[in-house]
């Protein structure tokens, strides 16, 4: 792609409430959004600065302006690392091209037009009495995420069910269990109907993950980022959690997607919490995804303009004035 101008700026979005899983708590989300304009076309891409892979708002930003004019997505690949600043940038280069050329993304992309898919709602970490709460005000949502990871998880968990009876029931533990925790922990969670683990064990930490009889499939979040990642998981995980935010984008998704299936891994799409604009490219990733988890949006009190949609059949594919 010829030279196109570029624009970055930092943009912060309150949350509807604030949201807890057992690093912290946080009322807003910060996004790093990039625009990129060529002949009078506008390519737009958004990302998540995540502290734990040590990316800053400050950081990502660097790594952008860093970026010379004359770029494409294959160029990109071996100027970036996978992460936050990669993705931004990658996602708004799939913009730009289908705006240019007057084509959606996955006609560009050689994919099936994609169709709804349903999407986990997140419920926040919290006292098991407040969870009881939240978990009957979206009891005819089909699939609830709870973020565990403390040593007082089973009430949490059991409040949840309650409340809940007949949603599906998935758990993003985000490194926050032992080993011993876990060997404990999992008989209780396939009694309560818990569907899937995700990363019990601290990333490189997991190795005791091969050792078990995962009689409950588990999702390698935080120890998969790209398809570098792929060998280390081989015995310890049954599902792989893409999210562009890790990948450095959604041309490296794909990648890891395709390679992932072949390697005999189920897939789970999620995301950092940001606005439809970040959720958009992850639509196309989670065409027939084991479970997705494409939830930001709905965790915001505003949207952007022409934002996804959500019903019954889940989150929709992006119309082309937000993305794609």
């Amino acid at each position: 792609m010829s030279n196109s101008q570029i624009e970055v700026k930092v943009e912060s979005w309150p949350l509807a409430e604030p949201f807890t899983i057992a690093r912290g708590t946080k009322t807003h989300a910060e996004v790093v959004t990039v625009s990129l304009e060529r002949n009078g076309k506008i390519g737009r891409g958004e990302c998540v600065p995540y502290s734990r892979y040590q990316e800053s708002t400050e950081s990502v930003i660097r790594q952008i302006e860093s970026l010379p004019e004359a770029l494409d997505r294959n160029k990109l690949q071996e100027l970036l690392p996978p992460g936050a600043a990669r993705n931004a940038v990658d996602c708004a280069l799939w913009d730009l091209e289908a705006k240019m050329k007057g084509k959606r993304v996955w006609e560009i992309a050689g994919l099936p037009a994609p169709q709804p898919e349903i999407t986990a709602f997140t419920l926040s970490l919290d006292t098991p009495e407040r969870m009881l709460a939240a978990a009957r005000r979206h009891a005819g949502r089909p699939l609830l995420k709870i973020k565990l990871g403390t040593p007082d998880d089973m009430p949490r968990l059991e409040a949840v069910r309650k409340g809940a009876p007949r949603s599906q029931i998935i758990i993003d533990a985000n490194e926050g269990w032992t080993a011993e925790e876990y060997k404990e922990l999992a008989p209780h969670l396939i009694k309560l109907g818990v569907a899937m683990v995700e990363q019990p064990l601290p990333a490189g930490e997991d190795e005791l993950l091969a050792e078990m009889d995962r009689k409950l499939p588990v999702c390698a979040d935080e120890s998969c980022h790209d398809r570098n990642s792929l060998p280390d998981l081989k015995g310890k995980y049954d599902m792989v959690n893409i999210k562009l935010d890790k990948t450095g984008g959604l041309t490296e998704a794909l990648a890891l997607r395709r390679e992932a299936i072949q390697q005999n891994f189920e897939i789970m799409t999620g995301c950092m919490v940001g606005t439809s604009l970040a959720m958009a490219p992850a639509v196309l990733v989670a065409q027939g995804s084991a479970f997705t988890d494409l939830d930001g949006p709905l965790l915001l009190s505003e949207d952007r303009p022409f934002p996804l949609h959500f019903d019954e059949k889940g989150v929709h594919p992006p119309r082309p004035e937000l993305w794609g």
